[in-house]
């Protein structure tokens, strides 16, 4: 007869001791997913193509320095120049030095601009590109003198010069020695221009402020990156002084170029080789005016 009665299933009863228990949650680790700034979409990072931009938008991410010289320059041809040259604090402003410290291990640079000597599809080029994670790429002493010497040297040299913009404006710690670098580069960049030679600027966001004021539109030819940010003083102290709504693209790239301040918008994939035929159609003009 045993073997038509059913066996008893036991279900354990939950105790208050046992409902206390935490079971850990599941966790996803803060760096695999970001949210795109223009499409305000969740993006998969390993998604992201090499060249930092959205896959759904093809919005332009932050890009580093030295990222950003390993997208632009030949392999292997990039030699830095003037690394040592860094802030200093010589209005003794609270704090500034411990700032600068933090932003070098923070960032791995020594300034908010790298500078150097590479070639851009084998055309021998001075480059310097600012890097926006530095103290928001701001313009201080330092940054104004590498910028001046990469100038000096490429007039020496009879190089072309491109320059990649990415900057808040002037370093405010440094007050009236940081506006003193605009007219400083200024004079480099036309004695550079008066020996016939090439500037290219590619200004990225944001490119703001002074080095917009100086440097950053004094190229011979002006690009920039889709939706960069580029002007002066920001849209909503300018609303605030002449107390008008401001154009919702004000001071995007699409703006400038519709109003003729730069030449040309290029997509970041695209920029190598557009700033490559500048260079080479440049070098080609100077030899057949040399020849």
């Amino acid at each position: 007869m045993g073997l038509f009665k059913k066996k008893r299933q036991y279900i354990p009863i939950a105790t208050k001791q046992s409902s206390d228990i935490q079971l850990p949650k599941p966790s996803v680790p803060d760096d695999m997913w970001v949210q795109c700034e223009s499409c305000r979409k969740a993006i998969y990072v390993k998604s992201i193509t090499a060249y930092r931009t959205c896959p759904h938008c093809d919005f332009a991410f932050k890009l580093g320095a030295r990222d950003r010289l390993e997208l632009i320059c030949d392999r292997d041809t990039f030699e830095e120049i003037d690394s040592t040259i860094m802030g200093q604090d010589k209005l003794n402003f609270p704090g500034y030095q411990e700032k600068i410290c933090t932003e070098q291990a923070k960032s791995g640079l020594t300034e908010a601009v790298v500078t150097g000597k590479a070639t851009i599809n084998t055309v021998p080029t001075m480059i310097a590109v600012m890097d926006s994670q530095f103290m928001m790429g701001s313009m201080g002493q330092a940054v104004g003198e590498k910028i001046t010497r990469l100038f000096e040297q490429a007039t020496e040299k009879c190089l072309p010069v491109v320059i990649f913009t990415a900057s808040g404006g002037a370093r405010m710690q440094e007050g009236i020695i940081s506006l003193m670098q605009m007219a400083k580069i200024t004079n480099a960049v036309k004695r550079h221009s008066n020996q016939g030679l090439f500037y290219l600027t590619v200004l990225t966001d944001p490119t703001l402020g002074g080095v917009t004021a100086s440097f950053a539109m004094d190229g011979d030819i002006i690009l920039a990156e889709p939706n960069a940010r580029i002007g002066f003083a920001g849209a909503r102290v300018i609303e605030q002084t002449i107390q008008q709504k401001l154009p919702d693209d004000f001071q995007r790239a699409e703006f400038l170029l519709d109003h003729g301040f730069i030449d040309k918008i290029v997509p970041r994939e695209e920029l190598k080789e557009t700033i490559g035929k500048f260079l080479e159609f440049h070098c080609q003009s100077k030899e057949d005016n040399d020849g």
